[in-house]
């Protein structure tokens, strides 16, 4: 059966926001060739009869919950279809896409699917997520219900992780160099380049970000996660399910097997190199306690300096939230300490919005401070009470009533004096922000707001109690997320290559109707030793296929052949020869 490029939307989809939707792509089903085809279904069958043995119970069980079929590339429509009954979803995207973008998608319950599909050249393995990778690690095991909160729950926190300025400059040195290690008629010389950037970078002595670490949980559990046994540990990592070397090695004495702990938010790695190390979780659920364990370093519910020193440090999209429960959500861009480094100031520059409860507040969004936002934070001299927990006899003995002219200052020194318009309160009662008119602010001798400015909104909060990454209301910055301007490569396909191509779907089309045409698969074979000395796989597909023993053995010959002259494709030989003799 071939797919369309049909789509079936489902609840997980619609409620995606705006910033997401960017980098949902068509899968355009029909541009996978027939070779790409031959590669799904090497890959699969390989793994299949490895990984039954080694991968975790909930491998062979997910393939068939959520849709994937060994002799045919997914479709979105028909994977969708099926993840809607686990309450999943799967989208198409172009390459890696940002990481925060990734770990939100994960919040949602959306699989992002890289939809391109590794060159026959790297079977084995690719840097590139593709979809083997992804449709074929990923969607099986979260039909596993503790691994798929963990899942859910790791995108969730991680979508609020704060970035680094290192982190997008990795982000698109890794993507560069995965996008020409898949591309066709890319130099070796273009390669080379991108992978001494990516080096360079990777060289650099940085302090990690909340985002790279929590990108190491994702990495060694997600990806290259081992469950069960310290002795006899089972595979769940999408990174070693897609890959038909690194399957078998990991299991190797070779590569040092180490306790899944909080440490492994410590432990960096190799996109483009075999992992030296792997880390073991005994069962699905003990990764949530390391999450909720790490969870709980991150600013997210730390709050304080430090949290909003690193959001102004990322130079991207953040949200303070006060103890007020006010959010405010920019690009921040300078803050004012005391002497106990507690925030006393703080400024945005560009579009804000202010929320509660992630609901923006009406008419309190971009287009209002479309031009930043500052405010002082923190508890008045000389009065025990704060002003959030004043009630309303507390506020009109404080002159903090509508139409008064307000002076006060603060503990730190910071002076305000404006005439009160109006306040907002929360839900509890508590005032969370006054605007004020004719308002001027200063700081021992600097003037942070004069009257010229406008109506002063001033947020009301002792101290700020989260501090991370995006938006308080994913509608408050429909474009949230830079697309990179690094695209997928998509070269003509020469006179030779469509050729091939062609006899590759002829052999589908035989082994699809059950057919035996012994005399159409010589002719494939003369024309493969002909023009097409190298390529094993349509050999080996023609092996397949074959009934009569002699031309069966004229191809064993010439595959063992093959294999004795090209060592790097020894192993694919013998080992997809060995599946095809196995009685299933």
């Amino acid at each position: 059966m071939d797919y369309g490029n049909e789509a079936e939307s489902n609840e997980l989809l619609d409620k995606l926001p705006k910033h997401l939707k960017q980098f949902i792509k068509a899968q355009n089903y029909k541009e996978y060739s027939p070779i790409n085809q031959a590669v799904w279904r090497y890959v699969m069958r390989k793994n299949i009869d490895f990984l039954s043995n080694v991968a975790h119970k909930s491998y062979l069980k997910g393939l068939k919950l959520t849709g994937i079929e060994i002799d045919q590339i997914p479709s979105m429509y028909g994977m969708n279809r099926i993840l809607k009954e686990i309450g999943w979803a799967a989208v198409a995207v172009d390459g890696f896409i940002p990481p925060n973008a990734f770990m939100e998608f994960q919040a949602y319950k959306v699989l992002v699917i890289a939809s391109d599909i590794r060159q026959l050249e790297n079977i084995e393995y690719t840097p590139a997520p593709d979809i083997i990778h992804e449709a074929a690690g990923h969607a099986p095991i979260i039909a596993n219900p503790d691994y798929a909160e963990y899942l859910r729950r790791l995108g969730d926190i991680g979508a609020k992780a704060i970035l680094s300025k290192y982190d997008i400059e990795l982000y698109e040195a890794v993507r560069k160099l995965s996008i020409l290690k898949e591309a066709e008629n890319v130099s070796e010389q273009e390669i080379e380049n991108a992978q001494k950037e990516l080096e360079a970078l990777q060289n650099l002595e940085v302090v990690d970000s909340e985002m790279s670490q929590i990108r190491n949980l994702q990495w060694w559990s997600v990806e290259y996660g081992l469950v069960g046994d310290m002795e006899n540990p089972k595979i769940y990592g999408a990174g070693l399910l897609s890959s038909i070397g690194e399957s078998k090695n990991c299991l190797d004495n070779s590569v040092k097997k180490l306790p899944y702990s909080i440490e492994a938010a410590k432990q960096n790695f190799d996109i483009t190199q075999a992992q030296p190390q792997l880390f073991i979780t005994p069962d699905f659920s003990y990764l949530m306690e390391v999450l909720e364990e790490f969870a709980n370093t991150l600013s997210l519910r730390k709050g304080g300096s430090k949290g909003l020193k690193k959001l102004i440090e990322s130079n991207m999209v953040g949200t303070i939230e006060l103890s007020t429960g006010l959010q405010i959500s920019g690009r921040f861009s300078k803050m004012i300490v005391n002497d106990d480094n507690e925030v006393i100031f703080f400024k945005t520059d560009g579009p804000t919005a202010l929320a509660f409860r992630e609901k923006e507040l009406i008419g309190h969004g971009i287009e209002h401070h479309s031009d930043g936002f500052s405010s002082p934070l923190g508890k008045l001299k000389n009065i025990n009470l704060a002003i959030e927990d004043m009630g309303p006899l507390d506020l009109k003995a404080y002159d903090f009533y509508d139409g008064k002219w307000l002076s006060f200052e603060f503990e730190s020194g910071l002076k305000v004096e404006g005439m009160n318009v109006t306040g907002i309160r929360n839900i509890q009662g508590k005032l969370m922000l006054i605007q004020l008119k004719d308002c001027t602010i200063t700081y021992k001798n600097e003037l942070l707001y004069k009257p010229e400015y406008g109506v002063f909104d001033m947020v009301i909060g002792r101290e700020i109690v989260s501090a991370y990454a995006g938006a308080a209301d994913h509608h408050s910055f429909p474009n949230l997320y830079d697309a990179s301007h690094t695209l997928t490569i998509k070269a003509p396909k020469s006179i030779a290559i469509d050729r091939l191509e062609k006899q590759y779907q002829r052999l589908r089309e035989l082994r699809t109707q059950e057919l035996t045409d012994d005399k159409q698969l010589k002719i494939i074979f003369e024309l493969l030793k002909k023009d097409y000395p190298n390529e094993w796989l349509l050999a080996l597909e023609v092996y397949e296929l074959t009934k009569g023993e002699v031309l069966r053995t004229d191809l064993l010959n010439y595959l063992n052949a093959l294999a004795l002259k090209e060592a790097r494709l020894a192993t694919l030989i013998k080992e997809g020869v060995s599946i095809l003799n196995t009685p299933t």
